[in-house]
């Protein structure tokens, strides 16, 4: 059952962003499971029924390509897909709680169904109203995007922008809010994600388009 998420939580990714060792893990490690990975878990499992099935990442970094080698992340994330790289995020770091849904992964073919919709007029422009939408209810837009534009697209494309996009995000920021460590945060991760669901299951149908 969620009942909230301690601040003891964020207290330790704060800690951690210092002292960023398995030494300080080790001892700590308590904290993480009771304070972090719990509640997390409980989140998820509160949201199940509405958005489906939720997986919590592994606290290890991947530091195999890195020159940081930090062997833990200074979060724990939680993600409900509904494609492969497409889904509902949601997150707790030592600023709060972190909230987002779209399209993260972007395999060549991926990025290539994308543009392609981007490309068509109905729903291109379906997709500028959707993303003009959630903007103006106060979620910030992101996603990795190329610096020009793509290869093939004309410079006077009425949707040039979104075509630059290789991924596409919504998401929030709730800096340690009052609510954080009470039920209330399960109900406040559903109202954003509702307000993205539109985004998302548009995504969702298009990078799932032909599987």
């Amino acid at each position: 059952m969620f009942t909230g998420i301690p601040t003891a939580a964020l207290d330790f990714y704060e800690d951690l962003e210092a002292d960023n060792s398995k030494s300080f893990w080790t001892a700590h490690k308590s904290v993480y499971d009771e304070s972090v990975r719990a509640p997390m878990t409980a989140l998820l499992a509160e949201l199940e029924s509405e958005f489906g099935a939720g997986k919590v990442f592994r606290p290890y970094r991947d530091v195999r390509f890195s020159k940081d080698k930090t062997p833990y992340k200074t979060h724990q994330g939680g993600f409900v897909e509904t494609r492969p790289g497409v889904g509902f995020y949601v997150q707790i770091d030592a600023a709060g709680l972190f909230v987002a849904g779209g399209f993260y992964s972007h395999t060549p073919l991926q990025v290539g169904r994308f543009r392609d919709a981007v490309d068509d007029d109905r729903r291109g422009r379906e997709l500028v109203r959707l993303v003009k939408k959630v903007r103006s209810s106060g979620f910030e837009i992101g996603g990795d995007t190329v610096k020009t534009r793509p290869r093939g697209v004309a410079e006077d494309h009425p949707r040039l922008d979104l075509m630059r996009h290789k991924s596409l995000t919504a998401s929030r920021t709730y800096q340690s809010p009052d609510w954080i460590e009470t039920p209330r945060a399960a109900d406040e991760v559903r109202t954003a994600w509702r307000s993205m669901r539109p985004l998302v299951d548009w995504l969702t149908t298009v990078i799932g388009a032909g599987e």
